[in-house]
């Protein structure tokens, strides 16, 4: 819990408010006097009616994590008033997206990679084990095969059901 360094100066909330802050504030203990901007904002966003309200029914060793997402939350809205976190997050998402899609190439590659270091027969026939003798098997020449990976959206591990459309 975060708590004011000064005893006598009022919490940021009060400071804003205008308002005399007593011992027993809701707001002192999550806004310090040192951090004016916090509440500001949290005010801007959501009112300082609305923050005391929550802060009220929320047990009190939620409190500063519901302060902290509120404060969060109220600078993105304010960077982004659109989308605010809803924004951050989207971009996060196609970013792992993008990176799944890096990674599932890497791993492609590097199956390529593996399959021509394979040796092979004289007639140029990869070598995998025991077989039927066709061929057809091989992993050198089957240029749909995929790499199951625990970082995609592939439920059934078939290459079928990724789930790319997001």
């Amino acid at each position: 819990m975060a708590s004011s360094s000064y005893s006598n100066s009022p919490c940021a909330a009060c400071k804003f408010l205008r308002r005399k802050c007593m011992p027993d504030c809701i707001f002192s203990p999550y806004f310090p006097p040192e951090e004016p901007q916090k509440f500001a904002n949290v005010h801007k966003i959501f009112g300082a009616s609305n923050v005391s309200k929550l802060l009220n029914e929320v047990q009190p060793h939620q409190r500063e994590d519901a302060v902290n997402s509120l404060a969060y939350e109220a600078e993105a809205r304010i960077k982004d008033p659109v989308y605010g976190c809803v924004g951050a997050i989207s971009v996060l998402q196609r970013q792992v997206i993008r990176l799944q899609k890096e990674l599932d190439a890497t791993n492609a590659d590097l199956i390529r990679y593996t399959c021509n270091e394979m040796p092979t027969t004289q007639d140029g026939r990869r070598i995998i084990g025991e077989g039927d003798g066709d061929g057809g098997s091989s992993l050198g020449q089957s240029p749909g095969y995929y790499y199951p990976s625990p970082w995609n959206n592939d439920p059934l591990g078939d290459g079928y059901h990724r789930g790319d459309n997001i």
